[in-house]
């Protein structure tokens, strides 16, 4: 398990590769999003675009997936306050594979919680292309391995 205490400012937390699946992005567009361009790809929207595209908010929810697959899961998180500076840069298109890495950027202990501490860094996922596709700056509390030591 990963603790506060093993977070470090400058650790570059590399995420899995993921691939986009067509039928996970049309369907949860057609119950999170259902605008034309992200769901049918004859819309005069989609042609303009050259086809379907995620919607901004599944391509977020692949960046949590990749977090998760990453590292979250064998760290001791316990919630996340939210996220800052949230940009879509570039349509996500079915079968694209979706690289990132996380920048830690800020570790700090809770003062008023000492069982705890919040985390900040900053995400960069970008496509088989090369081209970014998705930054934020997310922040998440994680516990501390010994809340007794200070």
């Amino acid at each position: 398990m990963r603790y506060l205490e093993q977070f470090k400012v400058g650790d570059r937390l590399v995420l899995p590769q993921l691939e986009v699946s067509f039928e996970e992005m049309i369907n949860f567009s057609r119950t999170y999003d259902p605008q034309p361009i992200h769901i049918d790809a004859n819309s005069a929207e989609a042609v303009t675009l050259g086809g379907v595209i995620a919607s901004g908010w599944f391509t977020t929810a692949l960046f949590m997936r990749m977090s998760v697959m990453g590292y979250l899961s064998e760290t001791a998180v316990l919630t996340s306050p939210g996220v800052d500076n949230l940009r879509w840069l570039s349509p996500v298109r079915p079968g694209s594979q979706l690289s990132g890495e996380e920048v830690v950027t800020s570790v700090r202990r809770s003062k008023s919680k000492p069982d705890r501490g919040v985390v900040s860094c900053d995400v960069r996922i970008w496509d088989d292309s090369g081209e970014d596709v998705l930054t934020l700056t997310k922040y998440f509390f994680v516990r501390v391995e010994d809340p007794t030591r200070i």
